[in-house]
């Protein structure tokens, strides 16, 4: 019986070992058999032995923010019903327009941090002019309801400062448009509301160091805070 193997550059008969490439000596079919088969179990083993190999992902890396040393000065302007200490690197800006709001008063600001492209917009309420019921509502509503779509989770916390000074703080998890925000009141006239953001896509992993940092500038702020 005459067996062949196709090679590279001719053919092979008989027993005869094949010219090229081929190096298997032609025999049964039973034997040819054995051989893929055992070539293809040693195929398996080195691709499941190479995937064994535990794989170790990388986290994902922010550029390093270099974060000025802490350092605070008095907000005390003539007519505004209130003061408080600011960080020396932010600037005061008189607000007219809250999100295309129009001002209810000229005791709107905003503390501008350049190096961080972010700002805390402080918004201030009279109350009876304004129900305070209705403010305290009103900032519950701007801190929950607005952000429960992006916020994973929403921390208040109450305060009470020795000035008289008494409010929530929030803290937003996730990739929420803000991060922190208060109300500060004494319940009978006056009623302050501080909000921060950034000019940049909301994103809680390269955000949380400058979020950190500006917490503790604005919880400065609360604890300095007072009413005129």
């Amino acid at each position: 019986m005459k067996h062949k193997i196709i090679s590279n550059k001719r053919l092979a008969i008989g027993n005869k070992k094949p010219v090229g490439s081929w190096r298997f000596a032609v025999g049964s079919k039973a034997a040819n058999c054995k051989l893929v088969i055992a070539y293809c179990l040693l195929l398996i083993t080195c691709f499941f032995t190479s995937c064994s190999t535990d794989f170790v992902q990388k986290e994902r890396g922010y550029f390093k923010i270099e974060l000025p040393q802490k350092k605070y000065q008095q907000f005390n302007r003539p007519g505004f019903p209130y003061s408080f200490e600011y960080p020396v690197y932010g600037e005061i800006i008189q607000d007219s327009l809250f999100f295309d709001e129009q001002a209810e008063n000229p005791y709107w600001i905003n503390i501008d941090f350049p190096q961080f492209e972010g700002r805390i917009h402080l918004s201030y309420k009279e109350i009876g002019k304004n129900k305070f019921d209705t403010l305290v509502n009103d900032a519950f509503t701007m801190s929950y309801k607005q952000h429960t779509a992006r916020a994973s989770a929403i921390q208040s916390q109450p305060f009470q400062t020795p000035n008289g000074v008494g409010g929530i703080y929030f803290i937003l998890k996730g990739n929420a448009a803000t991060a922190n925000q208060f109300f500060a009141t004494d319940s009978t006239k006056h009623f302050l509301r501080g909000a921060l953001y950034f000019n940049a896509a909301p994103n809680e992993d390269s955000l949380r160091p400058v979020n950190a940092f500006l917490r503790e500038d604005m919880q400065h702020m609360i604890s300095t805070l007072r009413w005129k």
